[in-house]
């Protein structure tokens, strides 16, 4: 029994060192990659095995360097080195990205150094897509630019441009849409100053010619190879609009005007009856006191009888002149 219990007691030592091992081996091999760093050798890039287990410690992945320096050194490219990767890893960058451009670029011929390449990956561009773009250019259509001549004729015109990445000017150089910006620009200003819309008609490409000359690509990520009118619609004649606008507006300034005079007409011919009327008043007023005068008249003696009975016939005569000198009604 006591030897039984001795054996299992021995297996289960035996099953847990190798568990041990096993675990251990595991560590090791994960923190000093053996088989990359056979991987390397064989691929002609020399780094130490001390080197990929510092990698480990910095959390830099060793996999990604190790792979992106066989790349570089298959491709001749000897200015990328494994403190530059590592740093640029670190900082947040795509090594992978920016050794497929540094490949691209060198087969393409052109000069993009390493500095570069890190530089405008850092700064949020595709670096590997600017590359391509720098060998097949890019083409770009506006959107629908509306601009009047001077003959006031609207003319809707599309254009495509041509472009191709300035690898020089993609850290700190404006985007596709300062380039949209600057044709719609020149496309309005070329139509504008035509005095005729049938001379852009008949000459679409004086838009490209006077468009490319001001060179629209200053300050951008791109470089302009061309602009080409891709379609030119007639809109509204503007100015017959703007005409009948106008004489719309005329006519309301001279009805309000008018309207203005007439309230005044009406005003004035209400005050006038006023005063009419107030002056009437007065008349009625003066006439009530006549009566009273005569009575005092008489009473004191200043007026006699037969000067009333001449005054009424004075006063019936006159009535009887005035209705006479009425029209008579119909």
């Amino acid at each position: 029994m006591f030897n039984l219990i001795n054996t299992i007691v021995m297996e289960l030592l035996q099953v847990i060192l190798l568990v041990l091992l096993g675990i251990a081996l595991i560590v090791f091999f994960y923190y000093v990659p053996f088989m990359l760093w056979i991987n390397a050798q064989v691929s002609g890039v020399r780094i130490s095995l001390i080197q990929l287990f510092l990698m480990r410690i910095r959390r830099v992945p060793p996999t990604k360097i190790v792979n992106c320096m066989i790349e570089a050194h298959k491709a001749g490219l000897e200015d990328v080195k494994r403190d530059g990767l590592e740093a640029h890893y670190l900082a947040g960058g795509h090594i992978e990205r920016v050794v497929h451009a540094l490949v691209s670029a060198s087969k393409a011929g052109i000069q993009l150094p390493f500095g570069m390449a890190t530089a405008i990956d850092l700064a949020g561009r595709d670096v590997f897509e600017a590359v391509q773009m720098s060998v097949n250019p890019k083409v770009i259509d506006t959107p629908p630019v509306a601009a009047v001549a001077k003959d006031g004729i609207q003319l809707i015109a599309k254009a495509r441009v041509t472009v191709r990445a300035n690898i020089k000017q993609l850290v700190g150089g404006a985007g596709e849409d300062t380039i949209l910006a600057r044709v719609g620009e020149g496309i309005v200003s070329s139509i504008g100053s035509a005095e005729s819309h049938k001379q852009v008609l008949e000459n679409p490409d004086s838009i490209s010619k006077l468009v490319l000359s001001k060179g629209l690509d200053d300050g951008t990520a791109f470089e302009i190879l061309s602009i080409d009118i891709a379609d030119i619609d007639v809109g509204k004649n503007i100015g017959a609009q703007l005409q009948m606008d106008q004489a719309e507006a005329d006519k309301n300034i001279a009805q309000a005007k008018a309207e203005e005079r007439r309230a005044m007409a009406i005003a004035n011919e209400q005050e006038m009856k006023a005063k009419a009327q107030e002056a009437r008043a007065k008349v009625i007023e003066a006439e009530a006191l006549v009566p009273q005068a005569m009575a005092e008249a008489f009473k004191n003696g200043n007026l006699g009888i037969m000067d009333y009975y001449r005054m009424q016939n004075i006063q019936a005569d006159t009535a009887m002149r005035e209705t006479i000198s009425k029209p008579k009604s119909k």
